[in-house]
């Protein structure tokens, strides 16, 4: 019987940035249990990110990625060039875990130049943790009415590329003057490319990766790549805080019973929300 070995803090970060798989693996296992040793890792890491381009395609309302690496991926797993991991969401909105930007720090580190972020697609409440890639492919599927549900969730206004799958479906060219008629609504000049394509027979995916560096492209040339990355970051680090502070937050007011009177009350329409809610963040946070 093998034993796992343990990796110390600079035998990790230093096998990581060697690209060696078994490394990368357990760094994001880390990073997923939220152990202590993952936030050191990261750290150490950091200054060598900043080079992998990310691209996320996402399906809305379609099975997306579930179990979808087992059943679709399998040609790749012998890939040396290759590193396959699922993350399950743990309850977080968004259709990415907490912990997705620091594995994708780690995939970057480890100097992988392509990270596919994949996710099942949750609507809107999907903005926040798509802003985390460079590129966001948004997968739709015909016979399936993805184009009108698209449109009443307002999630046209997301993606950089528009893949329409299964092409040779009866109904993909309906579905394509659909998704068109929508992206007209919008100015010309933030209109997302449609590709057609058929994932089985790999017809079109070589258009659908142009359409991609074409995107990664532009943005490099007139240095919206950088800036949007900043952006990204820094709004990674504020949503990452607000989680954090909001569960800090229900569980302060679980525990006190002061704190949880004031619920009742609201609950009761004895105390208005709002003033409920000043005198909470006073207590908690020190916040007026």
């Amino acid at each position: 019987m093998t034993t796992r070995h343990e990796w110390t803090r600079e035998e990790l970060g230093r096998a990581v940035r060697a690209g060696d798989r078994r490394a990368l693996a357990r760094a994001i296992t880390l990073v997923e249990n939220g152990d202590p040793l993952a936030y050191e890792v990261v750290a150490d890491l950091y200054p060598s990110t900043g080079h992998a381009f990310s691209v996320d395609p996402s399906s809305p309302f379609t099975q997306g990625a579930l179990l979808g690496d087992r059943i679709r991926l399998t040609d790749h797993f012998l890939d040396p060039a290759v590193f396959i991991r699922s993350m399950g969401t743990r309850g977080h909105q968004g259709g990415l875990a907490e912990t997705t930007l620091q594995a994708l720090l780690v995939l970057d580190a480890a100097g992988k130049d392509v990270v596919f972020l994949e996710t099942v697609g949750a609507g809107q409440s999907e903005v926040g943790v798509l802003s985390i890639a460079d590129t966001v492919v948004l997968a739709l599927m015909p016979g399936s009415g993805d184009s009108i549900q698209a449109l009443k969730a307002g999630i046209m206004e997301i993606p950089d590329v528009i893949a329409i799958n299964k092409m040779n479906h009866p109904l993909a060219r309906t579905m394509l003057s659909e998704v068109r008629q929508v992206l007209s609504l919008g100015p010309p000049e933030t209109r997302p490319k449609v590709v057609l394509t058929e994932a089985i027979t790999g017809e079109g995916v070589d258009a659908l990766w142009a359409a991609i560096t074409e995107h990664h492209a532009r943005l490099e040339v007139d240095g919206e790549l950088e800036r949007r990355r900043r952006r990204n970051l820094a709004r990674e680090v504020f949503q990452v805080a607000s989680i954090r502070a909001r569960r800090h937050l229900e569980e302060t007011v679980q525990d006190d019973p002061a704190l949880r009177r004031l619920l009742v009350e609201v609950q009761e329409r004895r105390l208005d929300p709002l003033t409920a809610v000043r005198e909470i963040l006073e207590q908690v946070f020190e916040i007026g």
